[in-house]
């Protein structure tokens, strides 16, 4: 019997905040059925893990520098938080889906994941699209699972997440058929699915068993 996917808001409610930003990721959990959020990670100049999509300033904070040309300090004085302030302003029930971007990624995200949420949490996991990433997580983060974010469940995505010992692949919604699912599944993988804007896709794909939903509009209002 299948289950309602998890509901894990895209880069926060940013309704009324730039996505991403602390108080987005914050009102997402103020949200009736929401069940966690989806935010990305990056790295400043100076190592520190934050908490923004792009490479770049410019779509979100209207400003052109790269991320990993600024200081930590001078990207929070832009609107961009460190990953610290956010996993100590999210509640503990919130399911948290911590997307990896860009390269560096090892002990120093690891720490901070493993302060806020132990050694094996059921309810966070980290997820990227790139193989480098997941394995460096894999060596200071056994227990975590890991998501391989893909564009489909085409076999050599699955040999690929199976390959660098993932727990699932989280791959875009309009490429998730009962095939995929099947194969996935006979892999030992679970799925997830990006970014979901409908209701009833949510519904759909709930139906074919995919674990959890990266929501945005009326699929995380619904």
């Amino acid at each position: 019997m299948s289950h309602p996917p998890l509901r894990l808001a895209h880069r926060g409610d940013w309704r009324n905040a730039p996505e991403n930003s602390l108080d987005a990721l914050a009102a997402a959990m103020t949200v009736p059925g929401c069940d966690g959020v989806e935010f990305d990670v990056r790295l400043s100049l100076d190592g520190v893990p934050v908490i923004i999509h792009d490479e770049t300033l410019l779509r979100v904070q209207r400003r052109p520098e790269r991320v990993d040309r600024l200081t930590a300090a001078a990207l929070g004085e832009a609107g961009v938080p460190t990953l610290r302030s956010v996993l100590d302003a999210l509640p503990d029930p919130a399911f948290l889906d911590v997307e990896l971007k860009g390269e560096g990624h090892g002990a120093a995200t690891a720490a901070l994941l493993l302060a806020a949420r132990g050694e094996a949490p059921a309810r966070a996991l980290v997820s990227s699209f790139e193989p480098a990433t997941l394995l460096a997580i894999r060596e200071h983060l056994p227990g975590w699972r890991r998501w391989l974010n893909a564009e489909d469940l085409a076999p050599q995505t699955l040999s690929l997440a199976m390959g660098i010992g993932c727990h699932g692949v989280a791959a875009r919604a309009g490429s998730i058929a009962p095939a995929g699912i099947r194969a996935a599944r006979d892999a030992g993988l679970e799925v997830a699915a990006w970014t979901v804007r409908r209701p009833a896709t949510v519904a759909r794909l709930g139906r074919l068993g995919v674990v959890a939903c990266c929501v945005e509009g009326a699929a995380f209002l619904g």
